[in-house]
């Protein structure tokens, strides 16, 4: 050895192994099977090492191994493999024979020389020895080669489409099965099975349709979708003021207009009519009566209610009905559709008030018809009978009556609980203006009708008390409580105004009433409409001619089909709406039929023509294109603001973002710009999820949200993120991090600011967590739901085994599980309470996750509570 060499030294020449020796220096060594040679850096090829690269037999001499071979069989001239005798001589002598035959004996025989024990037979996997040589074979998935050696994979895909629904894929020794979008893979992993969207919570706000490979929202009336699945109320008062003629009043799902005082709505429900204006033509609505008779020491007292009227079901046993119109309608409550415009006789004088409270004992608050045996025997007596003081019909402008029953519990002995119903009514009586006279002025007619009233009450307390209060709805006579509360007849299916239909009880619809004596929905009778579902009769149209079509869903139906009689259409108006009707003149425009004025273009702008239905055929100075309105005094186009979009073309306004969402900028042209701005999520103790803002919308800009998870003591999170949208362009301007707390150098558990469509599991790295979402002004994505589950600490080795192992998410198959959120559903429900495990069968389990996945984590688990078996 060289002194002062060291193996660092590249010189140091040793053909195999360098090592330092004791006094400094290097010295070669050879690996197994070799030996140094003289020089002491080369190595030489032994016997020991692969048989010297001999067929049959070695031996080692100072030039290397020389082959030999056994008895009859010759050395081939490559010195290294041995052939038979005869096969040798016919080599030398024929050493070009080109006969197949000849070629094909030669190969034969050379099979039957080779051993396994040798280069494994020149095998590619599997190599067997048998009498007449070595035999090749090849794994499950691998096709044996034509040279009998080489194994190849077989392509499963080519036939049949490996028997997959959708997609095949094809994979070394074997192939996977996949599914478009929409659908899942079931367990015998080749059938795809549409996903069910609906039947998962929290899919759509309001109505889930599915599909095959994808559903839809839909949202109810007055509600629009934003954010693919959300509903959010539309703001009707921002598109052209409801197209009202005053005031508009935006309320979910809905909107009111509003009128100046001294002003009423016409029963078109938008445009503002003078209060006194009347229609000398148009008969006055029918007024209601409370008629009251005594009969043979029984008071007796009827409502009836022709017009106006509206039945509002509470609970089992409470109800609310009001008949008439009142005269200062509550700010609160829902505006009374008064139909008709008042005739004229009706007086402008306030009304008169009177309140009332009446007590029912062990009586039930139910609107039922009256049967006809008791309406026959009051019948017979109220011929005889003498009217009590409202003999002069009292009409009743507005009655308001609540009926609410409520089980009082007695102290003391066991007395069963008795039923007490309370009736709460509400009367309103007009001043008459033609019983004023010399004798007695405005005052003393109030007077008169005071004292009328009153009476009128004390009768109708005594006939309550009686049980012989009835209400009158087109014809048929209701009781308003029953006594005792006793188990009724045969008790009825459905509430009143509500029938059987599919084995669920439904209101009558829109254009039907409900009839108590037939106990079925009737359409309405020509020249009456009702707009409002469950109610006990239908309201007589405007015309008061009963002409029309039945079965009239609005007023504006009453027209109906036949006749000249019917209302404007858009374009035109008319001073009540109905034909005759004028052209909208030069300057104005009209978009909705049965209108009482047309609205000004504003800016002094005229109209291409006569009769025009929308401010588009005002003839702007400029054409605005979507984000914009056009302001009619300055003449500009206007970007919408922040918060509003206008979709359409030279509009001179721009609609308000419905629910709680807003736009990202100004000038947005389309709903879909309007987003959510609430962080998402559940955060429950075992398990919850989190969501970015207006997911799977896209989410908004500059929002921030903060997340704290802190399960029950001794217990861990699991996070699984199935997908996560955020786009990657803007330099990580969007972040989702994870860390245990809100300071920047505590243990962070996960951070990304990019799209990953593969799922990832993981447990956190500290006990809570600290979650944070940031978007910049940049571009935006889908963003995510993160679902999350807590267990119990003990498990944390096993959880953490199955998270980290690669086969968890190496197929496609692994990886659509957890993004499965029924699967993941029920895996969270294992992992929170290990007891339910023992709610799923074993053919649940089967027929819920593929075989291979129950493998892996069978495997996982038996090693974690057996660990030494």
């Amino acid at each position: 050895s060289t002194e002062g060499m060291n193996c660092m030294n590249k010189d140091h020449g040793c053909a195999h192994i360098c090592r330092e020796t004791p006094k400094g220096g290097v010295a070669c060594e050879c690996r197994p099977g070799f030996e140094l040679a003289k020089n002491q850096k080369d190595c030489k090829l032994t016997c020991n090492y692969g048989n010297g690269g001999c067929q049959h037999t070695c031996d080692d001499t100072d030039t290397g191994p020389v082959c030999g071979c056994h008895q009859k069989y010759a050395l081939h001239s490559d010195g290294r493999t041995c052939i038979e005798k005869d096969e040798a001589a016919i080599e030398s002598s024929e050493y070009n024979a080109t006969s197949v035959a000849d070629v094909d004996k030669r190969v034969k025989r050379r099979l039957l020389m080779e051993t396994c024990a040798v280069n494994n037979g020149g095998c590619d996997r599997t190599c067997k020895d048998t009498a007449t040589g070595v035999r090749c074979s090849c794994p499950v998935g691998f096709t044996l080669q034509p040279d009998g050696k080489t194994c190849k994979d077989i392509d499963e895909c080519l036939v049949n489409n490996g028997g997959c629904d959708h997609f095949c894929r094809n994979t070394v020794g074997s192939f996977e099965c996949s599914c478009q979008k929409g659908y899942k893979l079931l367990t015998d992993e080749r059938t795809c099975q549409d996903i069910d969207e609906c039947s998962f919570e929290r899919t759509c706000d309001h109505t889930c349709i599915n599909y095959p490979g994808s559903f839809e929202c839909l949202c109810h009336k007055g509600y629009t979708l934003y954010g693919l699945t959300h509903c959010g109320d539309i703001d009707e008062c921002s598109i052209s003021n409801g197209s009202c003629d005053f005031g508009c009043l935006n309320t979910m799902g809905s909107y009111e207009c509003v009128c100046p005082p001294g002003k009423k709505l016409h029963w078109n429900k938008k445009d503002c009519v003078e209060m006194v204006k009347c229609l000398p033509n148009a008969k006055p609505a029918p007024k209601a009566q409370l008629v009251c008779s005594k009969t043979g020491g029984i008071e007796s007292c009827f409502l009836s209610c022709p017009s106006n009227s509206l039945f509002v079901p509470g609970s089992e046993s409470s109800y609310a009905l009001s008949c008439g119109v009142p005269s200062v309608p509550p700010a609160k409550a829902q505006p009374r559709r008064s139909s008709s415009l008042p005739g004229c006789s009706d007086s402008p004088a306030p009304p008169i008030k009177q309140k009332a409270r009446f007590k029912i004992k062990d009586a039930k608050c139910h609107l039922r018809p009256r049967s006809k045996e008791k309406a026959k025997d009051s019948g017979k007596q109220a011929v005889s009978g003498g009217q009590l003081p409202c003999t002069d019909s009292c009409q009743v402008t507005f009655v308001q009556l609540k009926c609410d029953s409520s089980k009082k519990k007695r102290r003391g002995r066991k007395s069963p609980s008795k039923e007490v119903s309370h009736i709460t009514a509400e009367f309103e009586v007009e001043m008459k203006a033609e019983e004023v006279s010399d004798t007695c002025n405005i005052d003393c007619v109030r007077k008169r009708m005071e004292q009328k009233l009153q009476t009128a009450i004390k009768t109708l307390r005594k006939s309550i008390n009686k049980q012989q209060f009835y209400i009158q709805f087109s014809g048929t006579e209701y009781e308003v409580a029953q006594k005792p509360a006793k188990a009724t007849e045969g008790h009825e299916a459905c509430s009143t105004g509500q029938v059987l239909q599919d084995g669920k009880c439904a209101a009558c619809s829109t254009g039907t009433f409900y009839s108590g004596e037939q106990s079925q929905c009737v359409p309405c009778s020509p020249g009456s409409f009702q707009d409002t579902e469950g109610q006990l009769s239908c309201e007589p149209c405007p015309s008061g001619d009963g002409r029309g079509a039945p079965g009239a869903r609005n007023v504006s139906q009453c027209g109906g089909k036949t006749g000249s009689w019917g209302q404007c259409s858009p374009g035109q108006y008319s001073s009540d709406g109905f034909k005759p009707c004028a052209a909208c003149p030069l300057g104005t425009f009209q978009p909705e039929g049965g209108r009482t004025l047309c609205f000004p273009c504003g800016g002094g702008l005229l109209t291409k023509y006569e009769g025009a239905v929308s401010f588009q055929d005002c003839e702007t100075k400029v054409h605005c294109s979507p984000g914009h309105y056009y302001n009619s005094s300055t003449h500009r186009c206007i970007r919408c603001p922040v918060g509003t979009y206008q979709p359409e073309f030279g509009q001179n306004y721009c609609i308000t973002c419905p629910g709680n969402t807003s736009t990202d900028f100004d000038g947005s042209t389309n709903v879909t710009h309007c987003k959510n701005q609430h962080c998402g999520g559940e955060l429950g103790d075992y398990t919850g999820y989190i969501e970015s803002p207006n997911y799977p919308g896209d989410y908004p800009a500059n929002v921030e949200c903060i997340w704290n998870i802190n399960p029950p003591p001794k217990r861990r999170i699991l996070i699984v993120v199935p997908e996560i949208f955020l786009p990657i362009e803007d330099e990580c301007g969007d972040v989702l991090v994870m860390r245990k707390s809100a300071s920047p150098t505590s243990i962070t558990t996960y951070e990304t600011c990019q799209t990953y469509e593969r799922p990832i599991a993981f447990t956190s790295r500290s006990r809570k967590l600290w979650i944070q979402f940031k978007s910049n002004e940049g571009n935006s994505g889908k963003g995510f739901q993160v679902p999350y589950v807590t267990y119990d600490e003990d498990y944390q080795q096993l959880i953490e085994d199955i998270v980290r192992d690669g086969r968890l998410y190496a197929s496609e198959n692994h990886q659509e599980i957890l993004k499965d959120k029924k699967l993941i559903k029920a895996l969270f429900d294992v992992l929170a309470h290990p007891q339910n495990y023992f709610k799923y069968t074993a053919q649940e389990s089967k027929e819920m996750f593929p075989r291979s996945f129950i493998k892996l984590l069978r495997s996982k688990v038996s090693r974690f509570l057996r660990p030494y078996k």
